[in-house]
């Protein structure tokens, strides 16, 4: 059988109430911790987390609900986030809705049902209709990349100023020469897709010019979604001379489309890109691109979740952060 708290007491000689306060992170004497360590040492004791929360209304953790496991940039983002958070003693339960506004929600209830003590969400319904279980529960919610504009002073966020990003990449092609710029976006009614349209569009009319529609194609920030609105592109009677592909993994699909048709960059297509890992660094060094600060946004997020748990009537904040825009040799000057 699991040792318990009595067992300790036997072991130490102490009294409950002291060794509960000290389990639960209260200040006892010095004598007394090291009794209470050895004989937990000893014993294999292992706290019952499930009852302290029911004693202390804290659980510990904190649930995060991301579009998709696949997504380069949130899993970034979140190992960065857990690994702050666990040396604050919080774990992470991390759900995949797939893109799915129903899953969503569905994920948002089990995890208030889990008794978690906040949550993180990237979200997909830009309705925010999903978190309405969680604000009704006085659960703190940090909205991670995504601001839901209806919920403001509700939630908090943590995004990138992706109109000032996607406006410097587009510029950037603008003055090489680049009339014709593909604009690959998420999904439509996104926020972080709704920004980088304006930022791009920004661009054209501080040029005095006005972009193709038939050049911005709406995806699903997946490597598959950039790859089939790259092959719509290239079909178009004047196709693009350059293209602003706005995450990760479209990327990835937008160099496999590129290569099948074997168009080269820059001498065929010029290209800048948001992001890069390591391992896709290595491959294509060369890239034009935004770089957002991840690690920074992770830590960002866990501080403001702390900030919401642990201060008394603390506002709800955006932070906006800013993007870094690293030029390579993937854009070429054109006449």
């Amino acid at each position: 059988m699991p040792s318990t708290m009595k067992d300790i007491a036997k072991r130490t000689g102490l009294g409950l109430a002291t060794i509960s306060k000290y389990l639960n992170g209260g200040s006892v004497r010095a004598k007394n911790k090291k009794l209470i360590d050895e004989a937990v040492k000893e014993l294999h004791f292992v706290p019952n987390e499930f009852a302290r929360s029911l004693k202390t209304s804290q659980s510990r953790t904190i649930g995060v609900v991301i579009p998709d496991f696949r997504n380069a940039f949130s899993t970034s983002v979140i190992a960065t986030m857990e690994d702050y958070l666990r040396k604050k003693d919080y774990a992470v339960i991390v759900c995949d809705c797939r893109f799915d506004p129903q899953r969503e929600k569905e994920a948002v209830s089990f995890l208030i049902h889990k008794r978690v003590d906040g949550l993180i969400n990237m979200p997909t319904d830009p309705t925010g209709a999903h978190l309405s279980l969680a604000l009704e529960n006085n659960t703190p919610v940090v909205l991670l990349d995504r601001m839901i504009r209806s919920l403001s002073g509700q939630v908090s966020a943590v995004v990138i100023d992706n109109v000032a990003a996607a406006e410097e990449a587009t510029l950037h092609m603008l003055d090489a020469g680049h009339t014709d710029i593909g604009l690959i976006l998420g999904n439509q009614g996104i926020y972080t897709t709704e920004n980088r349209f304006w930022g791009y569009q920004n661009a054209y009319q501080q040029r005095g010019l006005t972009p193709r529609e038939e050049l911005i194609q709406y995806s699903d920030y997946t490597m598959e979604g950039g790859y089939a609105a790259v092959k719509k592109l290239l079909s178009l009677k004047k196709p693009p001379t350059a293209m602003l592909v706005t995450n990760f993994d479209m990327t990835l699909g937008t160099m496999i489309a590129l290569n099948e048709a074997n168009i080269h960059v820059p001498e065929d297509l010029s290209l800048i890109t948001f992001d890069k890992l390591d391992l896709f660094g290595s491959v294509y060094s060369y890239l034009t691109l935004v770089k957002q600060p991840q690690e920074v946004i992770g830590e960002c997020v866990a501080k403001q979740m702390l900030n919401l748990l642990t201060e008394e009537n603390i506002p709800h904040q955006v932070t906006m952060l800013s993007s870094e825009f690293k030029e390579g040799s993937s854009v070429r000057k054109i006449k």
